[in-house]
């Protein structure tokens, strides 16, 4: 561990890792989660699906490619703050423009190294996310957690109006226009966006709280849900908005939390996991092929296969742990996903769920 300042991560349950400061000076609060990618970290503080979240990466060391201006999914970091074994402040990359100390600093975004990652990662897998604090300003464990405690839950939080643009706007597509995509906006990664446009399609990015009728009114080809922070189920009026897109029987795709709305809006309801499923590591079964693909994912929620009505077919699973992984409506043009094919960072067996999409599209055509 680098000499540094000293800091204090506290969970709510009041477990307390020592360690040294890095990034910003400060104190942050949020749900601690940890994710098993090897890389990424740029990608991943970036994600607005990390509002509100306090990220353990698993890999030990962390940094050492550095960080750039093109590598970022989103116009700033969200995350609210960032827990590693070990920071490196040697960046060797043809790419890198700045260390990683350098770019949470520039973010205010707090930082832990030199804590026991393993332990903490063991903890969270037995006791499941919780509530924590990352605090450089105040080392007293007792303190901070009583303002833990007093920080929200992840639960019932409503946080996609949050992290959603504040107006409309384009994405041009790469080559010749073929379809127009409007996408929602809950969290919206800049690689969604890329890979509409590579598959030829103009994207209208719309605020999350947009209505149903503005968007019919669009005329698009077809409707994207995006990925994004917070609990599905404290999104009612936006549930209740996509109910009446579905009506509209324009082709509708959801990853994330959008996959998540769309169970809602079919009548099914979600649910919180112990620890969620957050890396580039997760083996998906995709039941319409039978060929199993590993992928990216970052979700805390999911939902429950039980409450599905009869005319959405769950159409993929996880592996891991059987969870509901993707859906589709057996009548009406929509399907989800729970991950992220978008695969930034990777991996990029999941791209062909793009195609899948244009080509629903292509049968109004």
């Amino acid at each position: 561990m680098n000499k540094a300042q000293k800091a204090v991560l506290v969970l709510e349950d009041g477990r307390t890792f020592e360690g040294a400061s890095f990034g910003a000076d400060g104190e942050t609060f949020g749900e601690i989660v940890f994710n098993t990618s090897m890389t990424g970290y740029q990608e991943i503080l970036t994600d607005p699906s990390y509002a509100g979240q306090i990220v353990c990466m698993t890999y030990p060391h962390i940094g050492n490619y550095g960080t750039n201006e093109i590598d970022v999914e989103s116009r700033r970091p969200w995350a609210e703050g960032l827990v590693v074994r070990e920071a490196s402040r040697i960046a060797s990359n043809w790419r890198s423009t700045a260390s990683l100390q350098d770019y949470l600093t520039r973010n205010a975004i707090i930082g832990i190294e030199g804590l026991d990652t393993r332990a903490l990662v063991r903890h969270i897998r037995d006791k499941g996310a919780m509530r924590a604090a990352i605090s450089t300003v105040d080392l007293d464990a007792d303190a901070v957690l009583a303002r833990v405690l007093a920080s929200p839950e992840m639960k019932s939080r409503e946080l996609a109006s949050v992290v959603t643009a504040a107006a409309g706007y384009e994405y041009p597509a790469i080559g010749e226009e073929k379809f127009h995509v409007v996408a929602f906006d809950f969290g919206v990664k800049l690689n969604s966006l890329r890979e509409f446009a590579k598959f030829g399609c103009r994207v209208t990015v719309v605020p999350a709280d947009t209505p149903a009728d503005y968007v019919i009114a669009l005329k698009p080809d077809g409707i994207f849900l995006s990925n994004g922070p917070g609990d599905p189920s404290a999104m009612n009026e936006v549930v209740s908005e996509i109910r009446k897109l579905t009506e509209a029987s324009v082709p509708m795709f959801g990853i994330c939390l959008g996959h998540q709305l769309i169970g809602e809006a079919f009548g099914g309801s979600t649910f919180k996991m112990k620890f969620g499923h957050r890396g580039g590591n997760q083996p998906i079964k995709d039941m319409t092929t039978g060929k199993v693909e590993i992928t990216s994912h970052n979700h805390g929620f999911a939902i429950d296969r039980e409450t599905l009505p009869s005319d959405v077919e769950v159409t993929h699973v996880n592996l891991n742990d059987n969870t509901v992984a993707g859906i589709r409506h057996r009548t009406l043009p929509v399907f989800s996903v729970q991950y992220h094919p978008e695969s930034a960072p990777g991996p990029h067996d999941s791209e062909y769920l793009f195609q899948r999409f244009v080509d629903l599209m292509g049968f109004g055509v």
